[in-house]
């Protein structure tokens, strides 16, 4: 018989029974919903209760543009809003700058300044709506212009909801867009906790992301162990800069791929739920059940999107959604079947998002809590991802003798780096050999082309875009603008918490890139080493 295996590397049996759960204990390993390991959701009722968030990642062109595809997902009956920025906007540049030209737009919402954020949301109450920002190296000012825009609208600002990224890590293992060394990095990452914490309390402030390096070529195994590997080294930063565990703890939140292996997906995330738990209770003995619960927002994974047959990849997205929710996510976010193309189209977006309705209201699958547990597959998958995910992280913790920044220092070494590419070669070559078929790229081929419309970013666009940041620093306040980025740079200077004056800078019509770059002056630029 043929032997096969998990996308991790997992061996699967032709048949599971209970000989192979001779060791699990259902009551240590499994519990009740709701309660400490959470390996079966972190909410007793899950889906009975309330459904997970629909969220569509959403973010093109300018602030009209992009506001006029929120309004169009929300009469559609989406219940978040995540927000996706152009790549000046992630790396500190203003529309303007020599270093922007050709990308404003491009990826995501070009946003320079408060009178963009306040665009970007027109028509939308920011306290009566959960908003993501998939924002990293500039969290701290893209949430500040968030806060300052709630306030212009007379929002209650401590009811504001939703979540910043503001996961820095893994820029530097799989993204890039970075701006700043890896220590003052961390320093805008503890700053947003501990300001959040008291001036918005029900906002997340950071979604620890596995997303992306899954997006890069790692393993649903890795996923686990360098998310969690960077989650505790953000734990660890908070403690050091002085807060107590429980003060942040419950904010804390993660965002997961969903990818095309089911039932090892979901046992990913179940395997993750439970680590997490212990982690936060055992390790950094956390008190409140809240901080040990691990809460986590799915997307589908965009790496597995083909430009070939686009609409096979609406089936691909379909599993993946299901994973998500068999796995218990809090909010999902399904991608356009035409995102190997390019920005889904208004069409593509309504379609995702009826996958998402049609799993809730027509699969069933929202009926009963954790209706795949118990499963003799799915037990022994999740104990083994748990056990591989540990052996990874006993690893990283080794990367310095006192266990408390393993990763930082695995990550500047290269180590993550160079496991993710050993793992993405490993998969282009079973492609390559015809061990891991993708239907229509290498097995099921059509000579046929594709005829599906293409999403188009209006070229005028960028040279707009400039024309208003340049208009606005032409009338706002100079003396008061020049004030408030003196006394960013003062904060950044003498160790203060960052974020109260990057508020006011930002009330002053400061700029994204004028308050990046008197960062950069202070802190620095990172530069990447070459891993081989």
């Amino acid at each position: 018989m043929q032997e096969t295996a998990t996308s991790s590397g997992i061996p699967v049996e032709p048949l599971y029974g209970p000989e192979r759960l001779t060791d699990f204990d259902p009551e240590a390993q499994l519990g009740s919903p709701g309660e400490y390991p959470f390996t079966r959701g972190i909410q007793p009722t899950m889906y009975r209760g309330r459904l997970w968030t629909m969220r569509q990642y959403a973010g093109m062109g300018d602030a009209e543009e992009s506001n006029r595809r929120y309004k169009y997902l929300l009469a559609q009956g989406t219940r978040g809003l995540s927000v996706a920025f152009d790549l000046p906007t992630q790396i500190g540049y203003d529309s303007d700058s020599a270093m922007a030209l050709g990308e404003v737009g491009k990826v995501g919402v070009a946003i320079d300044s408060i009178e963009d954020m306040e665009r970007l949301f027109e028509g939308i109450r920011l306290d009566g709506i959960s908003t993501s920002m998939t924002i990293n190296a500039t969290a701290s000012i893209l949430l500040a212009l968030y806060v300052a825009v709630a306030r212009r609208q007379g929002a209650e600002v401590r009811r504001l909801n939703g979540t910043v990224q503001n996961d820095i890590l893994k820029e530097y293992i799989a993204r890039g867009t970075y701006i700043y060394p890896v220590g003052h990095a961390m320093r805008l990452v503890t700053d947003v906790f501990a300001w959040a914490s008291e001036e918005i309390p029900e906002w997340n402030t950071i979604s620890i992301s596995g997303y992306h390096m899954r997006e890069a070529g790692c393993t649903a195994v890795q996923e686990v162990a360098f998310t969690l590997a960077d989650g505790m080294t953000y734990v660890q930063a908070a403690l050091d800069a002085g807060m107590e565990v429980d003060a942040f703890a419950p904010r804390l939140s993660f965002f997961f791929n969903a990818h095309n292996n089911l039932l090892e997906e979901v046992a990913k995330f179940r395997a993750a739920r439970r680590m997490w738990a212990r982690i936060m209770r055992e390790h950094f003995g956390a008190k409140n059940p809240r901080s040990w619960m691990l809460r986590f927002h799915a997307q589908t994974a965009g790496s597995t999107l083909t430009a070939q047959q686009p609409e096979n990849n609406i089936a691909r997205t379909t599993i993946q959604a299901l994973a998500a929710v068999l796995g218990g996510t809090q909010s999902l976010h399904t991608n356009g079947f035409d995102e190997a193309l390019a920005l889904p189209t208004e069409n593509a977006a309504r379609l995702a998002l009826r996958t998402q309705q049609i799993l809730a209201h027509e699969s069933g699958v929202a009926q009963t809590v954790d209706p795949l547990a118990g499963s003799y597959f799915v037990e022994t998958l999740t104990d083994e991802m748990e056990k591989r995910a540990e052996e990874y992280m006993t690893t990283i913790a080794r990367f310095d003798l006192g266990g408390r920044y393993g990763m930082l220092r695995a990550i500047e070494q290269g180590y993550v780096q160079r496991e993710i590419q050993n793992a993405a070669y490993a998969y282009q070559r079973a492609m390559d050999e015809k061990s891991a078929i993708v239907v229509g790229v290498n097995e099921f081929v059509s000579e046929e082309e594709s005829t599906v419309p293409i999403q188009r970013i209006d070229e005028a666009l960028e040279q707009r875009q400039v024309e208003r940041v340049r208009a606005l620093r032409a009338r706002r306040d100079a003396e008061r603008q020049a004030g408030a980025l003196h006394a960013v740079e003062d904060a950044a200077r003498d160790g203060g918490n960052l974020m109260p004056r990057i508020v006011e800078a930002v009330e002053s019509s400061a700029t994204v890139g004028e308050i990046a770059d008197v960062l950069r002056g202070v802190f620095g630029e990172y530069r990447e080493s070459v891993v081989v």
